[in-house]
């Protein structure tokens, strides 16, 4: 198995849109309602608001394939990209999705180390995410990578309000 990190640029907008659509449907459909999960997908992953991120100085996507095939991707995000205010020595990762066939395999752990790597290259001290509440696998998958919560924010899935564990970890 070969895996390779590139990064995803605007001219990589409509696979962004396609593995986006499907990676958060494969993620969240079975507790949620399809018109809230119509509603954020339209929201977060229309074309126009994905340019709009693939624009913006301080963020950038990574596509992570395997044998030459999109698996997944995460978006990270530093200084005033971030989504809260977690000052400039955090890195953000907004986004991590691995395609469902490629689950369980170490990739989101690949993004992971990525991320360390580039928060470090930015002289970042500390890493965070938010993680839906209800998501058990990937809140015990990043406790055992070395996050612990430090917070909670509301996050809404259409006009669903959920709650998003606020998950930290420091880097030297």
């Amino acid at each position: 198995m070969t895996i390779r990190i590139d990064i995803c640029t605007i001219e990589h907008v409509c696979e962004l849109q396609e593995i986006s659509y499907e990676t958060f449907n494969e993620t969240f459909e079975a507790q949620n309602s399809s018109e809230n999960i119509n509603a954020y997908l339209e929201k977060a992953f229309n074309r126009e608001q994905l340019e709009t991120e693939l624009s913006m100085a301080d963020s950038q996507f990574l596509f992570i394939y395997v044998n030459h095939e999109l698996a997944g991707y995460m978006k990270v995000n530093i200084n005033d990209a971030q989504s809260e205010k977690m000052g400039v020595e955090s890195l953000e990762i907004e986004r991590v999705y691995i395609r469902k066939e490629f689950q369980k395999h170490g990739l989101g752990k690949v993004l992971l180390h990525k991320a360390i790597e580039m928060a470090t290259e930015h002289h970042k001290t500390s890493i965070w995410l938010g993680v839906w509440e209800k998501n058990e696998n990937a809140i015990a998958f990043y406790e055992k990578m070395g996050f612990v919560q430090t917070g909670a924010h509301a996050f809404y899935m259409g006009d669903d309000e959920q709650i998003d564990l606020i998950m930290t970890k420091t880097i030297l």
